[in-house]
């Protein structure tokens, strides 16, 4: 697990933890770094990864450049059952986070835009003071969207500067050369992080590094496979129609998810909630993923609240509400999926569909 904190000095990057609250037994050090965005200048942030930790276990931990606030986590299971939480779009409504909070999940899936700091670098620190709650107790796993660009021509040219630096992503680990992409194993679960606005083309590194990616994969190890982006490959809501980054990674890359058998695509982008069925090529198909627009966290823009008429013959359901998702991986064949709007501050199950993975279904053998 990699710990992240930002001090507004020069300070140790050093966290002790343990099994038992106030008693820490172990000790990892790791590295520190800050940035400047035109006049704004960072603090240090931190990043200390530590373990190896034992699956499905609290801890207890401290940053040493704060002793006096004490931290828990709980680590993913090794072996399925295990219940994720999926919310896109982070304007995050109140309502959103502490629904968030009582689902007893055992990670967070994020496909893209967190902070919506648009150029305005203090926003990112309020933004991680507003989750610290929940990101510091489970493991947050996250890419970018088009919010994280931040790129201004001559001036700061760089693109996705403070979201490099401040959410680093394990991609080392799986083969990547970018924060912007990356894969990882958990419990049954293999999930992909894919870059909706990076390069994508068959001449990429993200390209050819997914293609090695998913030939690596081990279905008798990860019987699932559950795919991220930005940008929806699929959408009948007005907004965000005609962007390459659907249209054109959706191009690209699509077929190689369908070939490779995953079993769900997981989008943001769009302010609103929407589920496709099975689905390839523009096509129903039983052996493609099904395709889920999740990005209604919260926002200041507010929802996407029009849709294309006639529904398309594979959307299946779709409504403009904020919430958030649940999907519980029960076991190497079955999961189940739900929507949870919180229209009135309510938490409410809208959608709710149980799947089936296509590693457990012959007629789809890769």
């Amino acid at each position: 697990m990699r710990i992240s904190w930002i001090t507004q000095s020069s300070a140790p990057s050093v966290v002790e933890y343990g099994t038992s609250a106030g008693a820490y037994t172990e000790t990892a050090t790791g590295t520190s770094s800050s940035y400047r965005y035109l006049v704004y200048k960072s603090g240090q942030i931190h990043h200390v990864v530590i373990g190896p930790l034992d699956p499905n276990t609290a801890y207890y931990y401290r940053c040493s450049s704060d002793s006096t606030r004490q931290f828990s986590l709980k680590t993913p299971p090794a072996h399925l059952p295990i219940k994720f939480t999926v919310v896109g779009v982070s304007g995050w409504t109140n309502s959103t986070l502490q629904h968030i909070a009582q689902s007893n999940y055992d990670m967070l899936l994020l496909p893209g835009d967190l902070a919506y700091a648009d150029f305005v670098q203090p926003l990112w620190d309020s933004f991680g003071r507003l989750v610290e709650p929940l990101a510091s107790q489970r493991p947050w796993m996250v890419t970018q969207g088009n919010h994280e660009v931040e790129k201004m021509p001559i001036i700061h040219s760089t693109p996705f500067t403070a979201y490099n630096a401040r959410w680093r992503m394990p991609f080392e680990e799986s083969g990547s050369t970018s924060n912007l992409y990356y894969s990882f194993d958990v419990a049954g679960v293999h999930i992909i992080m894919l870059g909706s606005y990076t390069d994508f083309d068959p001449d990429s590194d993200q390209f050819k590094w997914l293609q090695g990616d998913l030939g690596n994969i081990d279905r008798g190890k990860t019987p699932w496979i559950v795919a991220l982006i930005h940008a929806p490959w699929y959408n009948t809501n007005t907004d965000h129609q005609g962007e390459p980054e659907s249209d054109l990674m959706k191009q690209h890359m699509e077929v190689l998810l369908y070939k490779a058998r995953v079993d769900i695509v997981f989008a943001g982008h769009v302010h609103a909630y929407e589920r496709f069925t099975r689905v390839y090529n523009g096509q129903a198909d039983n052996c493609g993923p099904i395709h889920i627009t999740i990005g209604d966290g919260g926002n200041r823009e507010g929802l996407a609240k029009r849709y294309m008429d006639p529904i398309a013959g594979i959307s299946v359901f779709r409504e403009a509400s904020f919430g958030h998702g649940q999907l519980e991986v029960v076991n190497a064949t079955d999961a189940v999926w739900t929507w949870h709007r919180n229209d009135d501050d309510v938490s409410v199950v809208s959608d709710t569909v149980w799947l089936r993975s296509l590693s457990s279904n012959p007629a789809c053998k890769s």
